[in-house]
């Protein structure tokens, strides 16, 4: 019984989040959520523009809260909405802005579409996106186009809750064509991301104690005058003697005399 309960309640909040989308089309809507509280059922709509969903005075909330009644039966339903911060990083807002200009300008400029749609991801600061197109585009027949940039996880438990995915349907004249977004955010937390953590070094240096240098012993004031008095005495003495000019002679010796032999 508590199994059929629970599947119930899950049935429900999915055909009341597809009745909020069809509703509040074209606002940037993204996703619902549903509380419960002892005054009733909190809904919290999660959309890029606010402004659309609540109408001018509040004729679009009304009119929401009386379909909620009706349709689901619930008793006092309380509504509240959430802007989104970053719209360009949220997966189901960039598809439905894709399917919302392929319903406008048609398919002979869904190249541009989606080249330009990933520029803007990628420079609002997404680590990889990849955006599917398929259908009946451009021709007749149906095909699948692929765009992707980045890195982006296709496998493990990371490509489950880490990677924001969403699927749009885009209504057009050759029929109906799938929107497939997978957007990779910056603030997720790869197992294989290794951070090294610089170690702080530290420079220890010996002080070495100087020694004590033994005073030498100083002369006493009277000394030291009388020994520059001295010193400026024998300079001036030797200014004023003459230098002495000594001469080099040299001898002559005697020519040996050398007779000759008759």
């Amino acid at each position: 019984m508590i199994e059929r309960q629970i599947v119930a309640q899950k049935k429900k909040e999915y055909q009341i989040q597809e009745m909020i989308a069809k509703n509040v089309k074209g606002s940037g809507y993204s996703h619902t959520k549903l509380q419960r509280t002892p005054l009733g059922e909190k809904i919290i709509i999660h959309a890029a523009r606010p402004g659309l969903i609540v109408g001018r005075k509040g004729q679009n909330i009304t009119k929401l809260t009386k379909k909620l009644k009706s349709g689901f039966d619930l008793e006092n339903p309380q509504i509240e909405i959430n802007e989104i911060e970053n719209i360009n990083l949220n997966a189901q807002v960039v598809a439905g802005k894709i399917a919302e200009s392929l319903e406008r300008f048609g398919t002979a400029r869904f190249k541009g579409i989606m080249h330009k749609t990933m520029e803007e991801v990628m420079s609002a600061g997404a680590l990889g996106i990849e955006i599917v197109i398929s259908g009946k585009i451009p021709g007749s027949r149906a095909k699948s186009w692929r765009v992707y940039s980045g890195y982006l996880k296709k496998c493990g438990d990371i490509a489950i809750t880490g990677v924001d995915k969403s699927k749009v349907k885009a209504v057009i004249k050759t029929g109906v064509v799938g929107v497939k977004v997978s957007i990779m955010p910056p603030d997720i937390k790869l197992p294989d991301r290794i951070q090294l953590l610089e170690e702080k070094q530290e420079i220890i240096e010996e002080i070495k104690e100087k020694e004590p240098v033994e005073e030498e012993e100083k002369p006493n004031a009277g000394e030291e005058l009388k020994n520059k008095q001295g010193k400026e005495d024998k300079k001036i003495k030797a200014k004023k003697e003459p230098k002495k000019i000594v001469k080099k002679t040299t001898k002559k010796e005697p020519k040996k005399q050398v007779k000759k032999k008759d």
